[in-house]
């Protein structure tokens, strides 16, 4: 029988295809805010993947950024699906984005894909273990200093990045990278970033269900923004190893 981790790497992989045969076009958009918006990208990589799933497990739920509830109703495996994180980039030809799948069942979300199409790299997890095709080498970036932080969410007045980034004892310890896909979050996994941050509430979240399963897999830390398990409270920080998890939790506690 096809495992799940299989499924999931087969739907991320198509959802890459779809991508990269599209990447570098004027493509209409379709826009949700004045300044968010989906392309026929978008969709032609969720429906992709949506074949693959609905292909391979029909009876499971299926949760699209694009197109929504597509799946079976009542089931207690849904399938989170980011078809394009990173649309902003794609459309302005920036190879930084990703495409993200995720199975959520009622033991949590334990596997996961997550592609970067433009560097032919996928990133993945069973629940209990953690790897990565299309690299050369499987072992991991060596110790870094940079942390990737999402700007798109804010509480009162600027976002919370914004506010960290211009902090002091911020910039004396850490270089601050802001990439707009939660495309990093894998590169915490893999030690390309020291951390990751992101405010607001993003429980069962399509942009970051696989991220954070790849970060449990690979043993970083993760946890809300005052250091209580993700999903307590507001915001997601996340770090490649326990010093680095302090630094950025006392750093940011000035900001909240």
């Amino acid at each position: 029988m096809t495992t799940d981790l299989a499924v999931a790497l087969e739907a991320v992989r198509a959802g890459a295809t779809a991508l990269l045969a599209m990447y570098g076009r004027d493509l209409e958009r379709t826009y949700k805010t004045d300044t968010d918006f989906a392309t026929a990208a978008d969709l032609a990589s969720e429906r992709a993947i949506l074949e693959v799933i609905h292909r391979a497990r029909p009876a499971d739920g299926f949760v699209g950024e694009e197109l929504g509830d597509a799946g079976a109703s009542g089931s207690d495996r849904v399938w989170l699906v980011d078809p394009l994180c990173g649309t902003l980039n794609y459309a302005a030809r920036t190879p930084l984005y990703s495409v993200n799948v995720a199975l959520r069942t009622a033991a949590g979300t334990q596997v996961a894909a997550v592609a970067h199409p433009s560097a032919g790299e996928v990133y993945w997890t069973g629940g209990d273990a953690f790897g990565i095709d299309g690299r050369e080498s499987g072992a991991v970036a060596g110790p870094t200093d940079l942390v990737d932080i999402d700007v798109d969410w804010a509480r009162d007045g600027a976002p919370l990045g914004l506010r960290l980034m211009a902090d002091p004892g911020f910039r004396s310890r850490f270089g601050a990278r802001v990439s707009s896909t939660s495309l990093a979050l894998a590169w915490v996994a893999t030690g390309q970033r020291a951390g990751y941050l992101v405010d607001g509430r993003h429980d069962d979240s399509v942009h970051f269900a696989a991220g954070l399963a790849l970060c449990a897999a690979a043993g970083c830390v993760v946890t809300d923004l005052r250091g209580r398990p993700v999903h307590t409270g507001e915001g997601i920080l996340a770090a490649a190893d326990p010093g680095t998890h302090a630094a950025l939790l006392e750093l940011v506690a000035a900001h909240l």
